[in-house]
């Protein structure tokens, strides 16, 4: 049967998909194999990757990359074959060989294309290396019969595990499809508990059984999503080795947590900001190797990249053993921008979030890294857009933590409603520690105050006034206390209706700038309630004793 009797666009597809994670693979054997050069099963595995792609690009009739791939693999058999370990030169040359191959994969959907004058010289380079390490005699382009069909072989998948590719869309559908299920289940619970009948309570029952069955069904759908970090945070162990390098630095990533899993879409809005933190690592943690050594420290710094989980959450932890954050030179930067007015009694995390303001930088000059005020400003935006939280601790000399905490999930959350005159907003219940009364000497009529809360000062803001609702507020008011970092703040509302599990829509492009809103759900009357950003609510809150005073 001819390749053209097949769907070549969906064989295509599964291609590309498949060599993207071969040649991930083989970038992280390759700086592996370079940190640790007695790992011989590591050169095995790069063969595979470069021997399967050849293969299945000549099927496709894709000749130039199954040419460039076919010298690669020249090359990597020559070492198989004197068991010996690529230097640190011939590393960083196939390196660039993976990225071409990347290249040349992301042009394979417009059709063949002839080799660029780069990557022609790229593969004469390779092919002198071959010829000048080769003991082979005869034909050069002969791979062993026996390791050939052995890396065959071993690329085969178990018969007692299978997977399926699914697309990320239909996987959002789906989940959006068993959110709208709770919601209607909820409605339809409220209505069958008004029946106030034998029948009705027997329905009642019934409609629980089916309710847990949907909860487990949407708790599979959701596990369906869940991916580990570990591929997207070793793909920054060639990010931080080729940058440490081109700026004079000795520096290694480490992954910690590989394993744990969070949803795709966390994941995937999550490698633009991690990318961020780690290229200020390089640049403003790592020191260079002569002052480090000087410093007792080793020539080569390291920057762990940490996942864990903690309750609903997924804590990702990036931690240099650099410098650390110039506490004065913040300080002084900050007075100059007008940001802080403060003279003393600072603590260090309110001085440390002063650099996530956009403009913010302490460099002295423009890199290719940094100095153009544009970095942790975003990664701060990124986060919150995830519904996050970042924080930075550091000690001078010793190095800097950054923690950032986010949902494992984007779509559904547990929330606790509050009811606001007419209106019901979610306070994400992650945030939440305590609830309590106002007391009544302490209410004031003003969008802010300051209550005593078993005897500390507790600040707390009033949602009426905050988003502008009408009519007067009740005789009775709640306090929801809520948590960012390690800062408590009030939320004052007019009634506590208490826990539920919300369904996040997102907003109209309308409503998207709106401070102090995350997104909205359905609630069990058919009604929709707004869903409470924490953190930017409480920001104001947080950084009003560090504003200059007018």
């Amino acid at each position: 049967m001819e390749l053209e009797d097949f769907d070549r666009e969906a064989i295509l597809a599964s291609f590309l998909v498949e060599s993207e994670e071969g040649l991930d693979s083989m970038e992280q054997a390759l700086i592996q194999m370079e940190s640790n050069p007695s790992e011989p099963e590591l050169l095995h595995s790069i063969f595979r990757v470069a021997h399967t792609l050849k293969g299945n690009a000549t099927s496709l009739a894709l000749t130039e990359l199954a040419g460039f791939a076919h010298v690669v693999e020249d090359l990597l058999d020559v070492f198989r074959e004197q068991r010996t370990i690529p230097s640190a030169d011939l590393i960083s040359l196939l390196l660039k060989a993976v990225d071409e191959l990347r290249a040349m994969l992301s042009g394979t959907a417009a059709g063949p294309r002839e080799l660029t004058p780069g990557q022609q010289d790229l593969v004469k380079q390779i092919a002198r290396e071959v010829e000048t390490r080769s003991k082979r005699v005869g034909n050069a382009d002969g791979i062993p019969a026996q390791s050939g069909s052995a890396a065959k072989a071993e690329t085969l998948p178990g018969a007692s595990h299978r997977t399926l590719r699914a697309d990320v869309d239909k996987l959002d559908h789906m989940l959006n499809l068993t959110g709208e299920i709770v919601i209607a289940q909820g409605r339809l619970r409220q209505m069958i508990e008004k029946l106030d009948t034998e029948q009705g309570r027997a329905i009642l029952e019934m409609h629980r059984e089916a309710e847990r069955l949907y909860m487990d069904l949407q708790s599979e759908v959701r596990s369906i999503r869940m991916v580990p970090v570990g591929p997207v945070f070793r793909q920054f162990v060639r990010s931080v080795r080729d940058l440490a390098k081109s700026h004079g630095k000795l520096a290694r990533l480490e992954v910690v947590g590989g394993d744990v899993e969070v949803d795709t879409t966390v994941l995937e809005q999550l490698k633009d900001p991690l990318l961020h933190l780690v290229r200020n690592a390089v640049d403003h943690g790592i020191e260079k190797p002569a002052l480090r050594q000087s410093q007792g420290k080793n020539a080569c710094g390291v920057i762990r990249l940490t996942a864990g989980h903690s309750g609903g959450n997924i804590i990702v932890t990036l931690q240099d053993d650099g410098a650390g954050f110039d506490r004065a030179r913040i300080i002084e930067k900050a007075r100059r921008l007008g940001l802080l007015s403060v003279k003393d009694g600072i603590r260090d995390q309110d001085i440390f979030d002063l650099v996530f303001h956009a403009g913010f930088t302490t460099a002295e000059s423009v890199t290719d890294l940094s100095g153009r005020g544009v970095g942790l400003d975003v990664v701060r935006r990124n986060i919150n857009a995830l519904r996050g939280m970042v924080e930075i601790s550091s000690t001078g000399g010793k190095g800097t933590t950054i923690t950032i905490r986010l949902p494992l999930t984007l779509a559904i959350i547990d929330g606790f409603s509050v009811r606001v005159g007419t209106e019901t907003f979610v306070v994400p219940l992650e945030h939440v520690t305590e609830c309590t009364e106002l007391p009544a000497d302490e209410r004031n009529p003003e969008a802010s105050g300051i209550l005593r809360l078993c005897g500390t000062a507790l600040p707390y803001i009033r949602l009426r006034r905050i988003f502008g609702l009408p009519g007067q507020a009740p005789k009775k008011e709640n306090i929801v206390v809520v948590k960012i970092n390690e800062f408590h703040a009030g939320i004052a509302v007019d009634e506590l209706l208490g826990g539920m599990q919300a369904v996040v829509k997102p907003l109209g492009r309308a409503f998207r700038g709106v401070p102090g809103i995350a997104g909205s759900t359905v609630l069990g009357d058919g009604r929709v309630g707004l869903i409470i950003d924490v953190p930017s609510l409480m920001r104001g809150v947080m950084q009003s004793t560090l504003q200059p005073q007018a």
